[in-house]
């Protein structure tokens, strides 16, 4: 995973370490200096703001002071509750907080080598598909001596400081990350998938059953090792940061530090009885102001829960920020969920492994319509299939699959101004079995995400075998951009980009000819087919000009359902296109009938239901049971 760490903007942080030691000097970052400008992209500066080493805000400065914790945390001046909630839930993770930074124990103050400091730290992030290792100096912004950003509850600890400075850096200044997206930074700090969850539009308070389900994903998230966060949606600015009656702060980002079943009851009555509540635990970055309503600290309910359980939970009694709450009222009080899931990759893994195809891709315009790639959303008919392409196949009966699609991040700098995301999103259309060109027209739509303008868009759907093509796009035509397309199923889903219109030319084209039309064959179904005591086991073939498309068996049906499509570029169209039915056996495959296709291009009737025939080549006979076939032919190749 982190075998290939990106220096960003080409800092090394060894080389320049050496340099400053080898000199004598501490590091002075050129990239990122101590001005305003690494402060704010616009607007004029409050109170003098004076940079300062840790060494001169405090005595024996840390790295860490006794570990490292979600209570570490406090939120500065900048509205950045959304990246000190995940940092919140970013220390709640050994395994992912050593990697976002690296050389912990290097890079720790050592008293008793004071000439082995060089003022130099470096963090590691994941950006755009690939992990960066961003390089800073230990310079902060200080009011009257104080950190005015995130800082620590402890005054010589500066771990969280350092990784907000460093992350400043990526995004382009501080001001840049007030009011960000925390989706964004726990997939930055881990390389994972974030899956945001409206609590309200799912009901999830009044349907238990819906709730039970979200539970047990938000458990297998937790359990995993994947990061988590809650927030109450503003509405108006006046919300922001208003706080309820509860307790709760609303357009806040809260950190979910545990989730669990707790068992209720006392000693062996409890064992048996074995009664839990589903139960979750969050942080407020604040580290104070908490949930006062069922299950706060002081709340009587905990009287109801084995002293050693409270233990094991570690309920404490202070106003640190940190509280538990039902998960019933979480989806009562709370808006929004972000689930951020580490994708298992690994073949060595006793949990579920994805496979996951990553693949970059560009909307770009262009004045002819077949090279342009910046089509905008479905709303716009005419373009929408001049947008980039994907191919996918699901390969088992059916399966679960997991897209997201990130759009390049954005820097917001004095020069350039605010970084603005682009409003994106994707459908996804199931399409021929054997599709290797671009559509052309419209199939049935298997799933679409929302259009959102945020760094990314996740979707999860469940879809059954065959082949699917992903067309990510802007919401309107004309934008360009860079993005990022993760396809994750549990099998190989050979996903790639689907580049050409039509098939390609070439100096044999002449001999051996070029497609004078394309076809696509819909086989929809079949009636009264011959039946055996169990019914049918039956699947059709299509077939032109040396190439075929196969469905799935339909059992135990003498009314299969195929719904099966292929595409044909024929070269020769006077042959008919043939679709054939069979009856799958142990042995040996039974016959069960063909029609012959013309497939003419003037046909103005789409939907045919024809008699099977046997394959007599002389005067074919009918055989029992129909076909219902939907054809579409075109002189122009690209017309589908």
């Amino acid at each position: 995973m982190f075998s290939c760490v990106k220096p960003y903007e080409n800092q090394n942080y060894s080389a320049l370490k050496r340099a400053c030691l080898r000199r004598k000097v501490l590091f002075e970052d050129p990239n990122f200096p101590a001005t305003d400008d690494s402060l704010y992209y616009k607007g004029t500066p409050g109170p003098t703001v004076r940079w300062k080493r840790p060494k001169d805000i405090c005595e024996d400065p840390r790295l860490f002071v006794d570990g490292i914790s979600s209570h570490d945390l406090h939120q500065g001046q900048v509205g950045n509750c959304w990246f000190v909630a995940a940092c919140s839930s970013l220390a709640s993770r050994e395994s992912l907080w050593q990697k976002v930074i690296p050389d912990w124990k290097e890079q720790e103050w050592d008293p008793e080598k004071p000439n082995a400091y060089a003022g130099i730290f470096h963090f590691h992030f994941w950006r755009f598909g690939e992990w960066v290792d961003v390089v800073i100096d230990d310079r902060l912004p200080t009011v009257n001596n104080q950190l005015i950003y995130c800082h620590s509850s402890s005054r010589n600890e500066f771990w969280c400081a350092l990784v907000e400075k460093a992350y400043a850096k990526l995004a382009g200044c501080y001001q840049a990350l007030d009011g960000g997206n925390t989706a964004d930074a726990l997939v930055d700090f881990t390389g994972g998938v974030s899956e945001p969850i409206d609590l309200t539009e799912g009901d999830f308070a009044n349907d238990e059953a819906k709730r039970n389900q979200l539970f047990e994903r938000v458990l297998k998230v937790h359990s995993r090792g994947g990061l988590i966060s809650a927030s109450i949606k503003a509405v108006t600015a006046a919300d922001m940061e208003a706080r309820l009656a509860c307790g709760l702060v609303k357009g806040h980002a809260y950190a979910i530090t545990d989730v669990r079943k707790v068992r209720l009851g006392h000693g062996l009555l409890a064992f048996f009885k074995s009664e839990k509540l589903d139960m979750i635990r969050l942080r407020n970055p604040w580290g104070e102001r908490e949930w006062n309503g069922p299950w706060s600290d002081t709340s009587e309910e905990w009287q109801k829960v084995s002293k050693s359980e409270r233990e094991k939970m570690g309920v404490t009694v202070q106003d640190d920020g940190e509280f538990w709450m039902t998960f019933e009222d979480m989806c009562r009080y709370f808006t929004d969920i972000i689930k951020c899931r580490l994708i298992n990759t690994s073949y060595l893994s006793i949990h579920k492994t994805w496979e996951e195809a990553r693949l970059r891709g560009t909307w770009t315009q262009h004045e002819d319509p077949l090279q342009n790639r910046s089509g905008g959303c479905i709303n716009h008919k005419d373009t929408f299939f001049q947008n980039p392409q994907y191919i996918f196949d699901v390969k088992k009966p059916e399966d679960e699959v997991l897209i997201c699609i990130q759009q390049r991040p954005k820097q917001s700098t004095r020069w350039d101004g605010k970084g603005e995301n682009l409003a994106i999103g994707f459908d996804i259309y199931k399409v021929e079995e054997n599709r290797q060109y671009r559509m052309h027209s419209l199939q049935h739509r298997a799933a679409s995400s929302i259009y959102i303008n945020s760094r990314s868009v996740f979707l999860r759907t469940e879809q059954p075998e065959g082949r699917y093509v992903i067309i990510p796009t802007t919401f309107e035509p004309g934008h360009t951009g860079e993005f990022l397309l993760r396809v994750f199923t549990d099998v190989p889903s050979n996903c790639r980009e689907l580049c050409l219109d039509e098939p390609p030319r070439s100096c044999w084209s002449s001999l051996c000819g070029y497609p004078q039309q394309v076809t696509q064959v819909h086989v929809l179904g079949a009636a009264g087919l011959k039946d055996s005591a169990t019914g049918a086991n039956s699947y059709v073939i299509i077939k032109c000009e040396g190439n075929k498309v196969r469905s799935a068996v339909q059992k135990g049906t003498s009314t299969p359902e195929y719904d099966v499509k292929g595409v044909f570029y024929r070269k020769k169209p006077s042959q008919p296109v043939v679709v054939q039915i069979w009856n799958h056996r142990v042995l040996k495959d039974e016959f069960l009938g063909q029609v012959h296709l013309k497939a003419d291009p003037d046909d103005l009737q789409a939907l045919h239901t024809l008699h099977l025939r046997d394959r007599s080549s002389q005067q074919p006979s009918d055989l029992p049971g129909t076909v219902a076939v939907r054809i579409l032919s075109s002189a122009s190749l690209t017309a589908v």
